[in-house]
Parts: structure tokens; sequence; C-alpha cells
């Protein structure tokens, strides 16, 4: 399969990426910062440098690269987890423009989308944001992966778990694989714990 992955060198993307690479899958790993493209071709990824909000260039390499499926696992985090808060008006924007823009283009090129969402509410506007981004990926016929809090290296908990819902960011990957063949609708990627 042809898969266009936009977020290919965020949190989740870097550790998905050489799972679908493995699995012998044709990948377009997209980034909007340039220094990341020699690592999603040593993995074994066609770099595509973008920004998802250029709406016009990102049509144009969906649309070049011909892809069966598009993933988006695009978000607009700060590194530092105290200022998620203060950053949250860009993330609000990824989730609104960002998707609208790759579900368009997606559907330009007469595929669809799997994106991911989370698993818990957000407070304010973020709430607002996810919902609109997840209601614009089913009403295109896409499929939501609502992650719990990643856990795991590059995360903002790489030691101690986060309470639940919560996930591994290996295992998230992983489990993601699933999800290209799903039909449209919603699946919840969590750690399973007992009490």
């Amino acid at each position: 399969m042809r898969i266009f992955l936009a977020g290919a060198s965020g949190v989740i993307g870097q550790h998905l990426v050489p799972l679908l690479v493995a699995e012998g899958h044709d990948v377009a790993g997209m980034t909007r910062t340039p220094g990341k493209a020699d690592w999603l071709r040593r993995v074994g990824a066609e770099p595509v440098v973008c920004d998802v909000f250029d709406r016009d260039a990102l049509f144009e390499v969906v649309d070049q690269f011909a892809p069966d499926l598009v993933v988006h696992q695009l978000t607009d985090l700060p590194d530092d987890p105290a200022q998620v808060l203060a950053h949250a008006t860009a993330n609000n924007r990824m989730r609104r423009e960002g998707t609208t823009n790759l579900v368009d283009a997606a559907q330009a090129c007469g595929v669809r989308v799997i994106a991911q969402s989370v698993a818990w509410l957000l407070p304010g506007d973020g709430g607002v944001a996810v919902e609109f981004h997840e209601r614009t990926v089913l009403e295109a016929g896409g499929v939501i992966v609502r992650y719990g809090q990643l856990f795991g290296p590059g995360t903002y908990f790489e030691g101690q778990p986060p309470p639940t819902p919560c996930i591994h960011v290996a295992d998230a990957a992983r489990l993601t694989l699933a999800a290209l063949d799903a039909p449209s609708g919603a699946i919840l990627i969590i750690e399973k714990r007992t009490n």
C-alpha cells in the first residue's frame, strides 16, 4: 500500500514510519522541518517537506505521491509540557485548518484518512477543536484513532506513565497498524490496566 503519513517525524510518526516500511508499505513521510528529511530517508520513507497550512503545496505533494491512504499524525505541541495551555491556539489550528486541508487533499485523490485524536477531554476550546477534527474525518469516511496520553521516549511522560487513559508510544504505533484496514469510525487505543 502507498501511505502518505503527515506528521512522520512526530512522536508517534517516529515509531510508525519504520513499522510501515517493515510491513512492505511505500511511505511518503511528510514533515515541515527540512532537517528531518535525512532521518526519513534512512528509515526507508520518501521524505516530503511541506507545511499542512500551505494548501496548494499540500495538494500537490499528496497528488504526486498518489497514495492509497493518508495517515494524519499532525499536532502542534511545544516541547515543554508546561507550555501546552499557552500553545493551545496553534494545536487547535492544526486540528481545524490542518485537518481540513489534509482531508480535502486526500479526497481530491479519492482516498480516505486515518487520523489521530485523544481519548480524554481537553479543556476549553481544545475540546471543540477535537470535535471539529473528528467530525471532519468521519464525515469523509475516515477513521479516528483515539490515543490515551502517550508515555515513553520523546513524550511528556518519559519515565512514569501518566494517569489513565494512557498508552506507551511504541504500542500506540504498533496498534495503529490494525487501523489501516478498519472501517470508518473511531478506534480507542489505550493501555488496559487491572486493579
